[in-house]
């Protein structure tokens, strides 16, 4: 019997200055048994940056075709397409043409830059791409905060963005790779 997905209660409180958006979201996050909670917290993050009422998490890793966070027009298509880690070219080929624009967020501490000076001239091609570079110890200090029924604060302003529980707050400080 494989495990099963780890379900969370998360409530974000959102004030995003640099965008002008104020905003509580309330949802259940199912947390996939490979996903550790640093991965899950970078999640939360990627929502927390691009934040609307359209922004939604699909069904992730269990759907090949799918991003792991999206927004969708009302006729159903893709306005916003989030990915995460250090992708290839070919898989942000096929998001950069299903979507008008793409966001990936990297993370893996000194593997990024070797990945980015690999991948950098081959994705300055796509127009409406942009990726980010999210500190490893950033995204290990968000994994830190986690618990089954989370309540998190996400104070957004000139591109730093402080996480803030009860009990701890992370500074996180993305580095735009491409804009």
């Amino acid at each position: 019997m494989s495990p099963k997905a780890t379900v969370y209660k998360v409530n974000l409180q959102i004030a995003d200055i640099d965008r002008g958006y104020y905003q509580d979201h309330q949802f259940t996050l199912a947390q996939h048994p490979s996903e550790t909670d640093s991965r899950m917290m970078l999640r939360l993050l990627a929502f927390a940056m691009n934040a609307s009422d359209t922004l939604e998490f699909s069904k992730g890793l269990c759907v090949e075709d799918e991003p792991e966070l999206w927004e969708k027009s009302l006729i159903g298509d893709i306005e916003l397409w989030i990915e995460f880690g250090q992708s290839d070219e070919k898989w942000i080929r096929k998001a950069c043409g299903r979507s008008k624009q793409v966001q990936l967020f990297a993370y893996g501490g000194r593997s990024v830059p070797i990945w980015w000076q690999q991948n950098e001239q081959n994705f300055s091609r796509y127009q409406n791409l942009k990726v980010w570079n999210i500190p490893e110890e950033a995204v290990k200090e968000m994994g830190e905060l986690v618990s089954r029924s989370m309540k998190i604060q996400y104070n957004i302003s000139e591109g730093q963005v402080w996480v803030s529980t009860d009990e701890a707050s992370v500074l996180v400080e993305p580095e735009v790779l491409k804009e």
